[in-house]
């Protein structure tokens, strides 16, 4: 995802849930700095101490960047808590503001950020041609370094066409849109519609992985990219972005909505932790 620029992701290699590889082994102890359980009555909005919710098709009124087709509302409707301890996200069908289709965008903008540490959460996305669910962050300095400059780490971003397939990327300065570093992660069975999954990142001052389910499945090294004339901007803090867009230049021509897309299709958040490693 990204926020004012389009972007066709790069996708490296495809792993399998059972394959056998490295996993995250946590140093002992980490410490919780932030969360949400999303715990609260039904209808009921996120908490808005923790979360800002964005409306409309983006600042220039463009698809926030992307071309895509919704237009973000801070309605019930499509964002809202289920009473059983998650947050839906829900795109629709439906004319609003000069959109064919409504959905939610939430960010952390001005209430928390994250430099360094681990950062997951636990969903369920949807499956359907046309959904572009993803969990992102962006560079708090994104006002005076404009992305890619702010840099960008997507921790998960989701074809609705290829629903057993997630991906990770990292966009900067020179290395962003259809250069970003990036890699599948493919289920060996199954999709990500069908049960819940923990998306997440670890990330140290020169280092950050990428994983499902406690599964690292890519590690980018700040010495790597700095060898290869990439500039390391993963040094400042972080804000977090949640979104289920609705077409979109990432999901390629073939992978728009079309009349057999069903709608409503939702994403489902279970829980958002973000950790620090104890001094």
């Amino acid at each position: 995802m990204r926020p004012f620029l389009s972007a066709l992701v790069v996708c490296c290699c495809a792993c399998g849930a059972s394959t056998t590889g490295p996993t995250i082994t946590p140093p002992n102890p980490w410490t919780l700095v932030w969360s949400d359980d999303f715990e609260g009555h039904a209808g009921a909005l996120p908490d808005a101490s923790k979360w800002v919710l964005e409306t409309g098709t983006g600042p220039n009124k463009d698809g926030w960047g992307n071309a895509e087709l919704e237009t973000y509302t801070a309605r019930p409707d499509n964002v809202s808590l289920d009473g059983q301890g998650h947050l839906v996200l829900t795109a629709k069908r439906e004319a609003l503001d000069g959109a064919q289709y409504t959905s939610a965008r939430l960010t952390t903008q001005g209430l928390f950020t994250a430099k360094y540490g681990k950062l997951e959460a636990r969903m369920k996305l949807p499956n359907a041609k046309g959904l572009w669910p993803a969990f992102w962050m962006l560079g708090a300095n994104l006002a005076t370094s404009p992305w890619p400059a702010c840099g960008e780490i997507d921790v998960m971003e989701l074809r609705g066409s290829i629903p057993q397939t997630a991906i990770g990327s990292l966009h900067g300065p020179e290395y962003f849109g259809g250069s970003a570093i990036s890699k599948k992660f493919t289920l060996a069975q199954g999709t990500f519609d069908q049960d819940f999954h923990v998306f997440g990142v670890q990330w140290d001052p020169a280092l950050i992985s990428f994983s499902v389910d406690d599964q690292i499945y890519q590690t980018v090294n700040a010495q790597t990219l700095l060898a290869g004339n990439r500039t390391w901007v993963y040094d400042h803090p972080f804000f977090v972005i949640l979104n289920l867009a609705v077409g979109g230049t990432f999901l390629g021509s073939t992978g728009q909505p079309d009349s057999n897309t069903p709608f409503p299709q939702t994403m489902t958040v279970d829980w958002v932790r973000a950790w620090q490693r104890a001094p």
